[in-house]
């Protein structure tokens, strides 16, 4: 089984994509992104600054933009997925490579969604945790979650590697709890994204996911909310609106791939490093390597 896997926010640097844009087929993905984007990419991806791509705005969109060029590279090499996964907004560019979204449905949600999170004020902040198991993290979690001051498990990337989410007060309490200081990583986002946080904008996020014409998933999905492979046009458009207050379940996601050949579709090595160690082969296409390696395991 071959497995096309989307990054997500979280793979971010100055001069990402710039080895796929020698590639014409993926530089027109960039030229038309830049037309139909409120804020062009090319030049952020290429040159930045920093602090411009990791302005959620603008980095959701760049993210995006990559892994559809780098999935164009991989539509002309005649790889042909049987199902797809994207971490968090990478669940979007899923979506297209299903044929679920097009070109500019996909970037248009995007946008939107970038724009919509950026909203919401800065209050919250995540933490990446590390060497801890799941029920450990989230004991020390509802031990620091209040009413007022929410705080949950966003996101559950492999065993003993979740990061936590929500009002920035809790954020620090759990910090504190935490025994081994080495073992957490603030990071570089807006606010608490996967968490209640993000509430105040659900509705209108909901509001542009409906409006969206999409089409059924000619092949399964597997979105990030239940980890369940479908084809379910309801239950994917569902779980993209649920997707903004609710656990991104990736280790659960990976299990139901296990074994299979993988390919991380983007400008990032993340989720292939998410794999190392375990029973499924995952190539990523920021490896230069890449194609000879896909052309091996497809042979294998």
């Amino acid at each position: 089984m071959l497995a096309f896997l989307f990054p997500g926010q979280g793979t971010l640097r100055v001069g990402m994509g710039a080895r796929l844009r020698a590639r014409k087929v993926a530089a027109d993905v960039f030229a038309e992104a830049d037309e139909l984007l409120p804020t062009p990419v090319s030049a952020l991806c290429a040159a930045g600054p920093t602090s411009a791509l990791i302005a959620t705005e603008n980095a959701q969109p760049a993210v995006t933009v990559c892994n559809l060029a780098a999935l164009a590279v991989l539509t002309e090499e005649g790889h042909e997925p049987e199902i797809v996964a994207g971490h968090s907004v990478g669940e979007i560019s899923a979506l297209h490579a299903a044929g679920v979204l097009d070109l500019a449905g996909t970037l248009r949600l995007v946008s939107t969604r970038a724009r919509l999170m950026a909203e919401c004020g800065g209050l919250g902040g995540m933490t990446s945790v590390r060497g801890m198991p799941l029920a450990e993290v989230q004991a020390l979690v509802d031990e620091a979650s209040t009413a007022a001051e929410p705080l949950v498990v966003g996101l559950e990337n492999a065993p003993e590697n979740v990061v936590v989410s929500g009002a920035r007060a809790a954020v620090a309490r759990f910090v504190a709890a935490v025994d081994n200081p080495g073992r957490v990583r603030p990071l570089e986002v807006s606010d608490a994204f996967h968490s209640p946080l993000m509430a105040p904008v659900a509705r209108r996020w909901a509001e542009a996911v409906r409006a969206e014409p999409m089409a059924a998933p000619r092949i399964p999905v597997i979105p990030n909310v239940t980890a369940e492979p479908t084809t379910d046009l309801d239950v994917v458009r569902d779980c993209l609106i649920e997707q903004l207050t609710r656990r991104v379940r990736w280790a659960e996601t990976m299990s139901r791939i296990e074994g299979a050949t993988c390919v991380e579709v983007g400008d990032s090595k993340t989720l292939t490093a998410l794999l190392r160690g375990t029973p499924t082969h995952c190539v990523s296409m920021a490896d230069p390597s890449a194609a000879r390696r896909l052309a091996r395991a497809a042979t294998a």
